[in-house]
Order: structure tokens, then C-alpha cells, then sequence
């Protein structure tokens, strides 16, 4: 039992995916700073309050943080953004240019003489209409 344990954590994909939290965690807590102690002040300051995590307005003797629910809304969309442009995108890149090479000249697919439905090259009867076909 040990071994397979020892196996499962000592697999590629499982270390990456460890080192890949903590590292979005670190990024995380970052971004966090950067809006609380950076971002928000300045907004804070242009709307003329002191301190943006403070704002709040009352109803019925009820409090609404919103300047809270800002500074975290500002970062995640911080987060999102990097995790969009520089992960997101170039692995879509990658993946189409790996597909871009894959792509054969020899089609995989025919038309039906009779129906003319799509079906697979090797197929010896139409799936639609169940004529018979010939090969190739």
C-alpha cells in the first residue's frame, strides 16, 4: 500500500499540480496586497474616503461592506485576467498548432451517391439510407 502511495505522489502530474497551488496561492495573496494597498487607495482618495475597505452604506439599521466585496471583486478579476492571458491563451495556442499538424490530406469522410449524408470513408452501407456503397 505504501508503495503504490509512494508511486501516485512521486508522479509528474501530481507534483506540478502541488507546485502549481502553492505557487497560486503565493500569486494569490499578491494580487490581494496589490488591491488592498495599491489599487484601492487611489480609488479611495479620487472618491474622497479614507479607506476603501471601510465604505459601507445602511439600511434599516443593516450594513453593507461594499468597499470589502470590491477590493475582492478588483482581485479576481486580477487573477482571472493573468490566469486568461498567460495560461489560458498560449495553451490554446499550443493545442492549435499541435492539431495544426496532425491534420491529414487523405479525407476521413464521404458523401452517399444515393442520400448524400456524410458518413465515413471505410463504410460499406450508408448509415442514413442503407444503400450499398462501394469501397474507397
Amino acid at each position: 500500500m505504501f508503495k503504490e502511495f509512494r508511486k501516485f505522489i512521486l508522479r509528474g502530474n501530481v507534483v506540478d499540480l502541488a507546485v502549481g497551488v502553492v505557487i497560486g496561492a503565493a500569486f494569490n495573496s499578491v494580487v490581494q496586497s496589490l488591491v488592498k494597498d495599491m489599487i484601492t487607495p487611489v480609488i479611495a482618495a479620487l472618491g474622497g474616503s479614507g479607506h476603501f475597505a471601510d465604505l459601507s452604506f445602511t439600511v434599516r439599521h443593516s450594513q453593507f461592506l461594499y468597499g470589502d466585496f470590491l477590493n475582492t471583486l478588483i482581485s479576481f478579476l486580477i487573477v482571472a485576467a493573468v490566469v486568461f492571458f498567460f495560461v489560458v491563451q498560449p495553451i490554446n495556442k499550443l493545442t492549435e498548432l499541435a492539431q495544426r499538424n496532425k491534420t491529414t490530406d487523405e479525407p476521413t469522410t464521404k458523401k452517399c451517391p444515393e442520400c448524400l449524408g456524410v458518413i465515413p470513408r471505410a463504410a460499406t452501407r450508408c448509415m442514413y439510407c442503407t444503400s450499398k456503397l462501394e469501397k474507397g
